[in-house]
C-alpha cells in the first residue's frame, strides 16, 4: 500500500535571524504569501485576519465611528524606548483616542526595501503585537509591499485605526471656549529628543527614551471622571506649540498659558539649550493636552494625576478671547512671549 505523500505549504520555513527581504517577497507569489503567514499572521493573530480576506468585517457596538490613517516613516527605526513599529500602533490608537473613542481595530500596511534584515522585521512585528495586545486593540488587516534597495530607506508603516465613540462624548477642536483650562498630561519633548540623540550618537548621564505609549487608557479615566472635555490633542509632529495653534485657529480663540507651569525634563532642556531647540515645538509620542470648563478641570486634573501615563499632568493655562488667534506665554522672567508655529523643519524624521 502506497503512502500518500504529506503536503508542505513552504519547503523551508523563514530564515529570521540571517534571512533578508527579497524582491519576491512582495510579488504576489508564494514567497509573499509565507512572509504574510509566518511573520505576520503569526504574530497579529486574531479571528478577523485568520480569514485571510482582503478586508475585514467588524462588529461594533451602538456609537459613533473614529477613523483615522497616519503613515510612519521615523529615522532610526530603533530608538530609546521603541521602534517604528510600536510607534506605529501607539500612534494611531492616540488619534482614535483624542475623540473619546474606545480604539478597536487596525490595519498595517508594510513598504519593506529589498534586503531588509528578517531580523529587525521580527522585531518590529513583534512590537506591534505586544503593543496592540496591550492596549486591547486588533491588528486585523494589512498589505505588504517590497521595493527596490535604496527606495525605502529600511521600512515605512501605513497604519488605519477604527473606535467607537459614545453618543454621549463630544470632543472636537472647535469646542474651545474663553475661559476654558488648558492641561497636560506630562513632560513635553521626551520622544523628539530621545531619537534625536539615538541618530546623532548623543549621551546623557541620565538615561532619555521617547515617551511613546497608548494614551486610550489614560483617555478612559478622563472621559469617565469629566464627561464634557470640549478638546483633546495628542503632542505629536510640532509639539504643544503646533497643537495650541490649530485649536486656537479651529475655535477662533486665543490662548494664554504660563511657562512655569509646563514640565519639561532637565535633560531635554539641556538638549533645547545647546541646539537652539523650543521644546514646545519638539514632539511626543506620549502627551496629550486637554481642555476642559474651568469648574471641572481640577476633577479632570485628579483623574490624570492619578493614572500612571499621567501622574505628572498639570493646568498650564488657559482659552482666551483673541480676534487674532494668538497663543502667547507667560514667561518665567514676567514677560510676554508669542507662541507661534514652527518655522521650517526642526527634528526630521521623528515620527
Amino acid at each position: 500500500m502506497k503512502m500518500k505523500k504529506k503536503h508542505i505549504r513552504f519547503p523551508k520555513r523563514l530564515n529570521f535571524n540571517n534571512g533578508k527581504v527579497e524582491m519576491s517577497h512582495g510579488s504576489g507569489g508564494r514567497a509573499m504569501s509565507q512572509l504574510i503567514e509566518e511573520l505576520f499572521q503569526d504574530a497579529f493573530t486574531n479571528s478577523y485576519l485568520r480569514k485571510n480576506n482582503d478586508q475585514a468585517v467588524l462588529p461594533v457596538d451602538k456609537g459613533k465611528i473614529a477613523f483615522t490613517t497616519d503613515s510612519f516613516v521615523i529615522n532610526p527605526l530603533f530608538f530609546p524606548g521603541g521602534n517604528i513599529g510600536s510607534l506605529a500602533v501607539h500612534g494611531t490608537i492616540n488619534d482614535l483616542s483624542m475623540s473619546g473613542a474606545e480604539p478597536l481595530y487596525l490595519s498595517a500596511g508594510f513598504i519593506l526595501e529589498e534586503g531588509f534584515p528578517f531580523s529587525d522585521l521580527k522585531k518590529i512585528i513583534d512590537s506591534m503585537a505586544k503593543t496592540a495586545e496591550n492596549a486591547g486593540v486588533k491588528i486585523v488587516t494589512g498589505d505588504t509591499k517590497v521595493v527596490h534597495r535604496g527606495q525605502a530607506d529600511g521600512l515605512y508603516i501605513n497604519t488605519t485605526g477604527i473606535g467607537v465613540i459614545p453618543n454621549n462624548i463630544n470632543i472636537s477642536a472647535e469646542r474651545a471656549l474663553p475661559g476654558d483650562a488648558i492641561l497636560i498630561s506630562g513632560p513635553i519633548g521626551d520622544h523628539g529628543i530621545a531619537v534625536m540623540a539615538e541618530r546623532e550618537g548623543l549621551s546623557y548621564s541620565t538615561s532619555l527614551v521617547s515617551d511613546a505609549a497608548s494614551l486610550n487608557g489614560l483617555v478612559k479615566s478622563m472621559v469617565e471622571a469629566v464627561e464634557d472635555i470640549h478638546v483633546m490633542r495628542d503632542l505629536t509632529r510640532g509639539g504643544l506649540a503646533a497643537a495650541m495653534n490649530e485649536i486656537s485657529t479651529t475655535a477662533g480663540v486665543g490662548m494664554l498659558i504660563e511657562e512655569s507651569a509646563i514640565p519639561v525634563r532637565p535633560e531635554v532642556l539641556a538638549a533645547c539649550e545647546i541646539f537652539g531647540y523650543d521644546p514646545l515645538n519638539v514632539a511626543n509620542e506620549g502627551k496629550l493636552m486637554a481642555i476642559c470648563p474651568s469648574e471641572t478641570s481640577e476633577i479632570l486634573l485628579e483623574a490624570m494625576t492619578n493614572h500612571p501615563l499621567g501622574v505628572q499632568s498639570s493646568i498650564i493655562g488657559k482659552v482666551i478671547e483673541d480676534e487674532h488667534s494668538f497663543v502667547e506665554m507667560k514667561t518665567q522672567l514676567g514677560g510676554r512671549r508669542l507662541v507661534d508655529w514652527i518655522s521650517g523643519v526642526q527634528l526630521p524624521r521623528i515620527c
